[in-house]
C-alpha cells in the first residue's frame, strides 16, 4: 500500500503562493510544444536574467564576505546547509575549496539533507525535518566563531531552518542564501543573499535559474574569502594542490607568469620546494633557496607578498 502524500496546512500553501519560484512563467507556459531551438532561446533568455539579480545582492555578498574572513581569521570555519539541488551546491562548492585553494578540507565544509546518498539521489523525507538540521550541525560541534550558510531556494526548507536556529544559538554567525526574499530562512539570518530571479521555465525546478543564481553567490563568497585570506597572489591560484599531472603542468604556467622566469627555471624551484607554489615563487623573485624562502615566509607570518618584500 503506498502511502498518500500530506495535504498541505493552510499557512503553508500561503507561503507556496507568495514563492515568486513556484509561480508559473509566462513566456514558457507551452513549453511541451516548442522545438529545441525555441527552448534553448528561451532558457537562455531566462538564464541571463540570473547575474543580474545577482548583481542587485553585490553588497550583500560583500558584507557576508567581510563577515566569513572575520570568523576564519578567529578559527572559525564556514558550513553550508541544504537540501536537493540546493544542498548539492553547497557540498560542490565545499569539495572545490581545499584543492582550489590548498585549504583543509575541514575550513570548508557542506551538510545536506539526507547525508551522502542524497548527493547523487533524491532521498525522501530528508529535508522535511528541523531537528534533522540540528542534528547534524550539533555533530560538527558548532562554536561562535563559525559561519552557517543556509541555501534554500524557496525560503522554507525545514532541514535548513533547524540548522540555522541551531547555529543561532550557538550564536554563530548566520547567512540565508534564498531566491524568495519574504520567507523564514531571511528571517532567521544575520545575512541575508537573496537574487530574486523570478519564476523558473519548468514551474518550480529550481535546480535552473535559482540553482544557477546560488552557484554564482557561492564562487563569490568562497572566491573573494580566500582571496582575502592570501590564498591567491594577484588573480593565480598559488596554493592549489598538485594532485595530477594537468595540475603539475598548470602550476609551472602559474610560477613562469607570476615571476617572468622560464618554465625551466620553475620546475626547478618547484622541485627544490617539495612542490609548494608559495615557496617556488619566492624562490624565483628572490633568488634564494628553499630553506630561505620558507624563512622568508615564516617570518612574514604567511604572507605572500609581505614575503616577496611587496
Amino acid at each position: 500500500m503506498t502511502s498518500q502524500p500530506k495535504k498541505p496546512r493552510r499557512a503553508e500553501r500561503l507561503l507556496t503562493e507568495q514563492r515568486l519560484t513556484e509561480k508559473r512563467n509566462a513566456a514558457s507556459r507551452n513549453l511541451d510544444r516548442m522545438t529545441a531551438r525555441e527552448i534553448v532561446r528561451l532558457m537562455n533568455r531566462e538564464d541571463r536574467k540570473v547575474a543580474i539579480a545577482v548583481g542587485r545582492e553585490g553588497a550583500a555578498i560583500a558584507r557576508t564576505v567581510d563577515a566569513i574572513v572575520g570568523r576564519i581569521r578567529k578559527g572559525g570555519r564556514l558550513i553550508y546547509v541544504g537540501a536537493g539541488s540546493s544542498g548539492r551546491m553547497g557540498v560542490l562548492d565545499a569539495a572545490e575549496c581545499a584543492p582550489t585553494f590548498g585549504t583543509s578540507p575541514r575550513l570548508v565544509q557542506a551538510l545536506i539533507a539526507g547525508g551522502r546518498r542524497a548527493i547523487s539521489k533524491a532521498v525522501e523525507g530528508a529535508e522535511d525535518s528541523q531537528q534533522n538540521g540540528e542534528r547534524d550541525l550539533r555533530a560538527k560541534k558548532l562554536t561562535r566563531n563559525d559561519v552557517v550558510v543556509g541555501i534554500a531556494a524557496s525560503g522554507t526548507t525545514p532541514y535548513v531552518l533547524g540548522a540555522l536556529k541551531y547555529a543561532r544559538r550557538r550564536r554563530a554567525t548566520t547567512v540565508a542564501v534564498t531566491s524568495n526574499l519574504r520567507m523564514p530562512v531571511g528571517r532567521l539570518a544575520k545575512f541575508v543573499i537573496a537574487p530574486e530571479v523570478g519564476p523558473e521555465v519548468l514551474t518550480g525546478s529550481t535546480r535552473l535559474k535559482a540553482g544557477t543564481s546560488q552557484k554564482m553567490v557561492l564562487n563569490m563568497l568562497s572566491t573573494a574569502v580566500m582571496a582575502r585570506l592570501g590564498h591567491v597572489y594577484e588573480n593565480l591560484m598559488i596554493d592549489m594542490m598538485l594532485t595530477n599531472e594537468k595540475l603539475g603542468e598548470r602550476a609551472l604556467r602559474i610560477l613562469a607568469e607570476a615571476s617572468g622566469k622560464s618554465v625551466s627555471a620553475a620546475n626547478h624551484a618547484l622541485r627544490a620546494a617539495g612542490h609548494n607554489m608559495r615557496v617556488a615563487l619566492v624562490m624565483l623573485k628572490r633568488t634564494v633557496d628553499a630553506r630561505s624562502a620558507r624563512r622568508l615566509i615564516a617570518r612574514a607570518e604567511g604572507d605572500l607578498r609581505k614575503a616577496l618584500g611587496k
